[in-house]
């Protein structure tokens, strides 16, 4: 008697690789809208009357807050993971696309058509933050409920096969997207309008909407060819609203969101005003202090596929995220110490925080599924998503109000425009410790795989 063995397009490199390629362009331009406006601080804050937005840093922490309003307040994120579940990646990414167009148009009218300055009508902001805020808070529902999306998908296309690397490639793909952001756009600001970087952003996820809709033509063929109530991993398996309980009563699965929620806390908010700081503590020209905090993201581009190559063929993931925390602590440490404040000095440290950027994700992200079932997958990464999201929005609304009441050591002149002068040492000492807490969930980590085990120190492969 001989088995006839169905191969199918996952089945094939060239068609599992194609998808990852084309969900990670889409990705890729949502991250560079998500910091389009973070290397602009400084410029949004010249004043009105000299020609600028007159954004105070307050102004600039709420904004960015603004990222968790409807994903952490009205639970966006959450049904987002359900529904997920329930419809599959086709639909909910492209609902998810659309909602990130639709908040980068309204994000682009506020900087470019509404008058900036004003009284300030809700919150202490004015229309034009405001807009800003409101635009900014819909495209963040899209984007992160579109992560979740792409994150299934891979999970779903690489079942067996080299998901730690797809997952690393992916994010190294994303984070690009934010490394071209903090490049190009000071430039794009400083020689054209401040508006410039957000409508390239907007032209780009209307690419990266087309993108995603020829992937779902192949996805739709991938569940054609398979059975789907024999293989483990297509969006046809049964979801029931009582399964959630089993997320929410693993501890191992608590301890990866916490982890998720300390470690990104002290990176992407630190992302906002990295271009700051290298401006004011290490007196690096406006128009090219994005080009080192851009060092993290493009050393994310070659070292997370690494490092999650590592993960699929010898594991070891608790360790790696153990390794990260360290490092993490580290880099703030030394950013916040007053010590070699020159480029060079910096550029190093954004080089060891680009390690610890790359060695965290790589394991934490392919970890999730030897914990959670694959069907519920979707609505584990929207919880994961979702606490993340309270650091996403939270730390850069607190980074800003410090900023802006305990940290300006006065003015200086830059082209011409009077603009504040910050001290970094508190917001850096700040992202050290949630760099302690998260070494300390990666501990606690590691020994409840040990209890439960998980198999995270195992292979992927």
């Amino acid at each position: 008697m001989t088995t006839t063995i169905k191969q199918t397009l996952r089945d094939s490199k060239v068609a599992r690789w194609t998808a990852l390629i084309i969900v990670s362009f889409t990705m890729m331009w949502g991250y560079f809208l998500t910091d389009a406006m973070s290397p602009l601080m400084d410029m949004l804050g010249i004043s009105v009357e000299q020609g600028g937005m007159g954004w105070s840093a307050n102004d600039f922490g709420n904004f960015n807050w603004a990222y968790m309003w409807f994903n952490v307040f009205l639970f966006m994120l959450i049904f987002g993971g359900i529904i997920l579940d329930k419809i599959g990646v086709r639909l909910t990414g492209i609902v998810s696309c659309l909602f990130m167009v639709i908040g980068a148009g309204i994000k682009y009218y506020a900087v470019e058509y509404i008058q900036p300055g004003g009284e300030a009508i809700f919150m202490g902001l004015n229309q034009q933050v405001l807009t800003a805020c409101l635009g900014y808070a819909i495209f963040a529902v899209g984007t992160e409920n579109c992560g979740i999306t792409v994150t299934k998908v891979i999970a779903k296309w690489f079942a067996g096969h080299e998901m730690a690397l797809a997952m690393g490639i992916q994010v190294a793909v994303a984070r690009l997207g934010t490394a071209l952001a903090l490049a190009v756009g000071p430039v794009l600001a400083k020689n054209f309008e401040v508006s410039t970087p957000l409508l390239l952003a907007l032209v780009l996820l209307i690419v990266g909407l087309l993108s995603y809709i020829v992937f779902c033509v192949m996805d739709s063929r991938l569940d054609q060819q398979e059975d789907t109530s024999s293989v483990v991993g297509t969006d046809d398996e049964t979801f029931k609203m009582g399964d959630l309980t089993l997320i929410l009563r693993s501890k191992g699965f608590w301890l990866i969101a916490l982890l998720c929620l300390c470690f990104y806390s002290a990176v992407f908010p630190f992302l906002k005003y990295a271009t700051s700081l290298m401006i004011n503590k290490y007196q690096v020209d406006p128009a090219l202090a994005g080009t080192l905090p851009a060092i993290l993201p493009f050393g994310n581009l070659l070292m997370t596929p690494i490092f999650g190559g590592i993960y699929d063929r010898y594991g070891k993931g608790a360790t790696i995220m153990v390794i990260g925390s360290v490092l993490l602590i580290v880099v703030h440490v030394l950013f916040a110490m007053p010590i070699l404040n020159y480029w060079w000095f910096a550029a190093i440290i954004m080089v060891v925080l680009g390690i610890a950027f790359s060695l965290v994700p790589s394991a934490m992200w392919p970890s999730v599924p030897k914990i959670i079932p694959l069907r519920l997958l979707g609505s584990a990464y929207a919880l994961i998503f979702w606490v993340q999201n309270i650091g996403l929005g939270g730390v850069p609304l607190l980074i800003g109000y410090i900023l802006s009441e305990y940290c300006i050591t006065g003015t200086v002149v830059r082209d011409g425009n009077a603009v504040a002068q910050y001290d970094y040492t508190l917001p850096m000492l700040i992202f050290a410790f949630f760099g302690v807490i998260a070494l300390f969930l990666a501990i606690w980590l590691k020994i409840e795989d040990r209890k439960k085990g998980y198999g995270l120190e195992k292979p992927n492969m």
